[in-house]
């Protein structure tokens, strides 16, 4: 598990790299593209001539997806994709930044004005006439599987409606939502509600942003960070008086309690206790696995399941796998690729579409092996984005892990992905 008090900045793990090249054997993205030599080789090896005031020595670094593969491999804890992820915001300092990568770090933004009008959002974004202009015009892949916008409201357009019959309880618990489910993905958070509710908690949903994540990926770490400090401004007092804070975008939850203070280098105590509040929602389920009900559906199914990137990110095992594991007649498949390649919007960019589906052909071939020999309806992943891809990879329907639990407990329809 990530502990904020032992942890050091790239720059300090620099010298812990011995050159082993374990990395860059791991590398996916290495793997299908030779614009990109691999992790040693545009970090810790470029890092070493990447000097204050100078001009970068090398852009092939943007060509690194944050997957933190390397990370996870590497045997001396070296924090290469932080110093990757530094190095191109070096880079949009020094050359600025394409429009297109402005559009896309900006999730929260083009939800709120999408949400207005969903339907005819929906037809803009994604008809064939608009999606070529897109290519064309700013670089985004007229393949590549953007989201679509609910058309039945938001989630807190749901919530304010489920408020007055909330829950009620001495035991309280924060959700944070992000933007996905905010606009796009709703019947996560009401899922998440659900479950979280049939565990005798009250659930908060207190006023919140978008975590920044896709800034920091796009190197306007400016622009993160004032989001990252609204969030702080908003979430620090609920941290402080010791809730519990949990995600069901395991990005989010990433971004809050780890990449946005390393790499925003935010270590005051506010920051801190934020980081400590904060919980991806599976591993908070199972810290409280004495809490959880037991009255489960037996469900005669197998369900293929990749852990993100991000979720592996958070070091604590595999505690979606471990809590559905619970439900009798469920059997969890583990995937063991190494990324779907997605990266956020690593795979939206015309020039690295071709590179992402490179990368999630492991994956895929999984899913789609798993669906022969199983005849698996559906696979679950703890990330929206990586769900999407998974999607137009495979052509399988991909369900958060909150859904599977929550219609566990009948509280939902996998179907239709309504609350009964």
């Amino acid at each position: 598990m990530f502990n904020a008090d032992t942890w050091l900045p790239p720059e300090a793990s620099l010298d812990q790299c011995i050159k082993c090249n374990i990395c860059v054997s791991y590398c996916p993205v290495a793997e299908a593209t030779d614009f990109f030599p691999g992790p040693k080789y545009a970090g810790p090896q470029a890092q070493r001539f990447r000097m204050a005031g100078q001009p970068a020595p090398d852009l092939s670094v943007d060509y690194c997806s944050g997957c933190r593969v390397c990370n996870e491999v590497c045997p001396n804890d070296v924090n290469i994709m932080e110093m990757n992820a530094r190095a191109r915001a070096a880079l949009v300092a020094e050359k600025g930044i394409p429009l297109r990568n402005r559009l896309l770090g900006r999730n929260e933004l083009m939800g709120k004005v999408g949400s207005h009008a969903p339907r005819l959002a929906n037809f803009a974004l994604h008809n064939p006439v608009s999606r070529v202009a897109a290519d064309a015009i700013f670089g985004i892949a007229k393949e590549a599987p953007l989201p679509r916008w609910s058309t039945t409201g938001t989630f807190v357009d749901w919530w304010e409606k489920h408020y007055p019959h909330r829950l009620i309880s001495d035991k309280k618990v924060v959700y944070f939502h992000g933007c996905a489910t905010m606009y796009y993905e709703p019947f996560i958070g009401k899922a998440a509600v659900a479950v979280l509710e049939h565990m005798g908690y009250e659930v908060i949903v207190p006023p919140q942003n978008c975590c920044g994540l896709p800034m920091l990926s796009n190197g306007e770490f400016k622009a993160a960070g004032k989001l990252y400090d609204n969030n702080l401004r908003k979430l620090g007092p609920l941290a402080a008086e010791g809730y519990d804070i949990v995600g069901t975008s395991t990005s989010c939850t990433l971004t809050l309690k780890e990449e946005a203070p390393h790499l925003l280098d935010r270590h005051d105590e506010t920051t801190q206790a934020l980081t400590h509040a904060v919980w991806d929602i599976f591993e908070w389920i199972r810290e409280h696995e004495d809490e959880l009900p037991r009255d489960f559906i037996q469900m005669e199914m197998v369900i293929p399941y990749h852990p993100p990137c991000q979720y592996r990110a958070h070091r604590v095992g595999r505690p979606s796998m471990d809590v559905l594991a619970l439900i009798p007649g469920v059997e969890v498949h583990e995937s063991h690729a190494r990324c779907c390649g997605i990266a956020g919007t690593y795979g939206y960019k015309k020039e690295k579409y071709d590179i992402a589906m490179k990368v999630g052909q492991e994956l895929f071939s999984f899913i789609l092996e798993e669906e022969e020999h199983h005849h698996t309806e559906f696979n679950a992943c703890d990330s929206e984005t990586c769900r999407w891809q998974i999607e137009h990879g495979t052509g399988q329907e991909s369900r958060h892990p909150i859904e599977i639990l929550a219609a566990a407990y009948g509280l939902y329809d996998l179907e239709t992905r309504t609350t009964l």
